[in-house]
């Protein structure tokens, strides 16, 4: 039991002194970073499917 509280009390003091939190600019700027990145992403995605289901589609109807 000893151990358990240990771990939770030093996991709490490593949260609190030695975690170097982002400031809410920097927080700001991961976050629209992040989503650009993801829409950018989705993007490529979406027009990989729709070529490679044109290009199915005219392949099936040679046969």
């Amino acid at each position: 039991m000893n151990k358990i509280s240990n771990y939770f009390r030093e996991s709490y003091l490593e949260l609190t002194e030695k975690v170097t939190w982002p400031s809410w600019l920097q927080l700001q700027q991961s976050t629209i970073i992040v989503l650009v990145a993801t829409i950018i992403i989705t993007a490529l995605v979406w027009v990989m499917d729709f070529a490679s289901q044109n290009l199915l589609k005219l392949i099936y109807s040679l046969f």
